[in-house]
C-alpha cells in the first residue's frame, strides 16, 4: 500500500438544482444539500489516494464527521479538499473542507478502510 500522510486532492462543483436539499430530499430549501457535501468530500478523499492502493484494493467509507457551516445557493462554485492526515493499518483518516467564494462551507474528518475489492464484494453479497 503506497499511501502516506500528506496526500491531498480537491474537487470543484458548480451547484445545480439537482444538488440542493430540496432535490435530494434532505430538506426543503434550494441550497447545497448536506448529503451532496458528504459525497463531494468522499470524492476528494478518493482522489487523494487514487492509484496508490494497488489493483486489487479499494477503500470504503467508515466514518464521516462533517459540520455544514454555511448555505450555498444554486449557481455557486464550491471546492472540496481532502488531506490524508493519518494511516493506521488499513484505516485512513482525512481532514476535509469545502469552501465557496464567501469562505468555509463545511469542515470535518473522513475515515476510510482499505479492503481487498473482490473479498469485500463477496462478503457483502453473502450476507443477503
Amino acid at each position: 500500500m503506497g499511501v502516506a500522510s500528506g496526500l491531498t486532492a480537491s474537487i470543484t462543483l458548480n451547484v445545480e438544482e439537482g444538488d440542493t436539499a430540496l432535490a435530494i430530499g434532505s430538506g426543503d430549501v434550494p441550497v447545497l444539500a448536506t448529503p451532496r457535501l458528504v459525497a463531494l468530500v468522499e470524492q476528494a478523499s478518493l482522489k487523494a489516494i487514487g492509484g496508490k492502493l494497488g489493483p486489487d484494493k479499494t477503500s470504503v467509507g467508515y466514518e464521516v464527521q462533517l459540520a455544514h457551516l454555511s448555505p450555498t445557493p444554486v449557481g455557486s462554485e464550491v471546492t472540496a479538499e481532502a488531506t490524508l492526515e493519518g494511516v493506521e493499518g488499513r484505516r485512513l483518516t482525512f481532514r476535509v473542507s469545502v469552501t465557496d467564494a464567501r469562505g468555509l462551507v463545511a469542515a470535518g474528518r473522513i475515515t476510510r478502510v482499505v479492503v481487498v475489492r473482490d473479498r469485500f464484494i463477496e462478503r457483502a453479497q453473502s450476507e443477503l
